[in-house]
């Protein structure tokens, strides 16, 4: 609504028109004026009244016709219309009110009436506008509302797509960065673990299939949680394998140190699950090795299902170590050992050749953590 109010009012008597702009005057309204009823159409159409008392008889368009073809005018706001009328019959009335108009008054006009139908019709136009401008808001949100539900159903299957072929992290920063660089072949010094079961191979071959899947999947859960708690990337896991890397898609300030921290945690619950097993006739250890050094990482694989993969000489070192580490050993090369050496208690494990390396290794076992 205008503030103060416009009010149109459409008498093709002058004098009438006078009579109504005195009266209203001292309310402070804007008052504007129209001849006829095609004139109160157009004036409609550019001010947008609060408000029209329109006469109801007019040359060329009278009252009631263009109360109907303003009413039917989709263009137009909800403007109130006060017919303002010499025919007091009820047909007439009547036949006002059916082509659309919201209030009348007789001629000739009654000061007190007249300003008490302005103020409700105004009372009335305010509320209407307040309705409408909260319709719009609610609609506005509405669409809000669905486009981000839309969004967000798009970003979970995203993140379902991915997670069912990416590590968590990984498929994580791929959805918050909103593209798929972080795949790209890349390189960066990484930390990498292995780690297995020792006597898994005889296991399988002698126990039920059941109890197979039973022991990996007591075996995967324990590690797996701890995997998630130090923030690594599983890179892979086959059959009682798994690689784990640090430092890489996500940065961390002391990769060797998260992986060895872990390492000593998942020794330790894979001792509980041993004792378990054990019990039930199933002698499995567990091994341990991990290496630091450059690899290039990205993504490998074929449309429909990929792997973020990590190649390189310090991959195959993590490898080769985890195969030597006897059960309950967790094999550490000279970087990690450099890393990490304050924070724990170990003990060198020999000058090692290891298949597919050249050069002989220097390894450390790592007992404990430094007591804090």
């Amino acid at each position: 609504m205008h503030s103060p109010p416009r009010i149109l009012i459409v008498d093709d008597n002058e004098t009438n028109r006078d009579i109504l702009m005195t009266r209203l005057g001292t309310h402070g309204y804007d008052l504007i004026q129209a001849a006829d009823g095609e004139e109160a159409i157009e004036v409609t159409r550019k001010t947008l009244p609060d408000l029209i008392l329109l006469d109801v008889m007019m040359p060329k368009l009278d009252g009631i016709e263009a109360t109907k073809r303003l009413k039917a005018d989709s263009t137009l706001p909800f403007i109130p219309i006060v017919l303002v009328t010499a025919k007091a019959d009820s047909k007439d009335v009547v036949a006002g009110l059916e082509a659309g108009a919201d209030e009348y008054l007789t001629k000739p006009v009654d000061q007190t009436s007249l300003v008490a139908r302005v103020k409700s019709m105004l009372r009335v136009k305010e509320l209407h506008d307040k309705v409408a401008t909260q319709a719009a808001d609610l609609a506005k949100w509405n669409k809000t509302l669905e486009e981000r539900v839309a969004d967000q159903l798009t970003q979970i299957e995203r993140a379902g797509r991915l997670k069912r072929f990416l590590a968590p992290q990984i498929a994580e920063l791929v959805l918050n960065e909103g593209d798929e660089k972080v795949l790209e072949s890349h390189r960066r010094d990484v930390t990498v673990v292995f780690c297995d079961l020792r006597g898994f191979t005889a296991f399988a071959e002698t126990a039920e299939p059941e109890e197979v899947m039973s022991v990996l999947r007591d075996y995967h859960a324990h590690l797996g949680q701890l995997i998630h708690k130090y923030e690594g990337t599983l890179e892979r896991f086959l059959g009682d394998g798994l690689m784990v890397l640090f430092n890489d898609p996500l940065r961390c300030p002391d990769p060797s140190l998260r992986a060895v921290r872990m390492a000593v945690e998942m020794r330790a619950a894979i001792d509980e699950l041993a004792a378990g097993w054990s019990k039930r006739g199933f002698e499995l250890g567990f091994g341990m090795g991990i290496a630091h050094g450059y690899a290039t990482l990205g993504r490998i694989g074929f449309e429909g299902r990929f792997d973020y993969s990590a190649i390189g000489t310090v991959v195959n070192l993590a490898a080769r170590l985890c195969s030597q580490a006897l059960a309950g050993q967790i094999l550490i090369d000279p970087k990690v050992y450099a890393a990490v050496e304050t924070e724990i208690e170990a003990e060198p494990a020999g000058e090692l050749t290891l298949k597919g390396l050249s050069r002989v290794i220097k390894a450390f076992n790592v007992k404990a953590l430094q007591a804090v």
